[in-house]
């Protein structure tokens, strides 16, 4: 199995880099002197943010500075001595030009608002699809089917940012004036989250994150019920389940057992492939609710040309990707032993 893995990850390398590399490519079309300094700014101050900021070097020394930066960005830097001359490969760390901030502290504080929005709402959203799509797959052409799979298209032909909009007004504001212990609150106040953990105190999580997993989950079980009831669907149609029948085996047990032990690869197959985009779809959550997460210091970044920030987490996503394809593939022969790594 380590092998297998380790051959899966030296043939991702190439894509890893060449989706840095087109990154920074693209981000080069905009000009980010002009967006710190203004249109006012004299030619020697041009120059000299130019060259702080690295972008007068060729953009094969960036790309390769960038590289080297990002696999030592957790690494502290020691101090150089005043004697020593600086060149184009001295180590800086790694700040963000609008915050001043070093981007892995960025990165670390980012992290745990994310997660406590994405990971209740991977969590929730696969539990109901996949009980949801026992009982449509065991209920089809019913009443029940119909009724379920009714609601969910739905759900899923609504956009999100109308979901956001009714939550926010329906769910916070407007009952906010008639409870005064309502606990739902529609943004994070500034002076809240500074500390990295905060989300995860639960009366914190209750009052700034549960109201945006609800709406993650509302968006997101359409598609997912959709799918595990196909996947459930054909599986009840197999001969195991008509052999377990007939000796007698409660509908429980079918269910339960025989029915969703035999799904795991589908199920496997669509929860890996949801946890990027659960973690890349907050954006819109994180931004409207003020959540400082991922998303939203990622859009901050956009909005301000902050090169170091993008690049940063646009390779920290595209590890993500890769790690969850080869995690699927290991997942698989775990789950079920005909399935071998090859």
């Amino acid at each position: 199995m380590w092998n297998y893995i380790v051959r899966r990850t030296l043939y991702n390398i190439p894509v890893f880099l060449s989706i840095v590399f087109v990154v920074m490519l693209a981000l080069r079309v905009n000009d980010p002197v002009s967006a710190q300094l203004g249109k006012n700014a004299s030619e020697k101050q041009v120059q000299l943010l130019t060259e702080d900021m690295g972008l007068d070097q060729p953009f094969g020394v960036q790309y390769a500075i960038f590289l080297r930066d990002l696999a030592l960005i957790w690494k502290p830097i020691e101090e150089r001595a005043d004697d020593q001359p600086a060149t184009k490969w001295t180590r800086k760390v790694t700040r963000s030009w609008d915050q001043q901030l070093p981007v892995s502290e960025m990165i670390l504080k980012a992290i745990p608002p994310s997660l406590a929005v994405t990971i209740p709402t991977l969590f929730i959203t696969a539990s109901i699809a996949i009980c949801v799509g026992l009982i449509s797959a065991f209920n089809r052409g019913k009443f029940a089917d119909k009724t379920l799979m009714f609601v969910a298209v739905i759900g899923m032909s609504i956009s999100v940012l109308v979901y956001i909009i009714i939550g926010q007004y329906w769910g916070a504001f407007l009952p906010s004036l008639r409870f005064a212990d309502w606990p739902f609150q529609v943004s994070v106040d500034a002076s809240a989250g500074s500390t990295r953990w905060f989300f995860f105190n639960p009366s914190n999580w209750v009052a700034y994150c549960m109201l945006p997993v609800m709406i993650n989950v509302t968006v997101a079980l359409g598609y997912d019920t959709r799918f595990y009831r196909a996947v459930m669907v054909e599986e009840s149609q197999r001969d195991y389940i008509r052999t377990a029948r007939a000796k007698g085996a409660s509908t429980r047990r079918v269910m339960f057992v025989h029915m969703l032990k035999n799904a795991m690869i589908p199920i496997i197959t669509r929860i890996m492939i949801s946890l990027p985009f659960v973690i890349t779809g907050s954006i819109l959550i994180e931004v409207y609710f003020g959540i400082p997460g991922m998303g939203r210091t990622l859009i901050n970044a956009i909005n301000a040309k902050d090169f170091p920030v993008i690049q940063t987490f646009t390779a920290l996503f595209a590890a993500l990707f890769i790690a969850s394809n080869i995690l699927t593939d290991v997942l698989y022969a775990l789950a079920d032993p005909r399935v071998r790594l090859s």
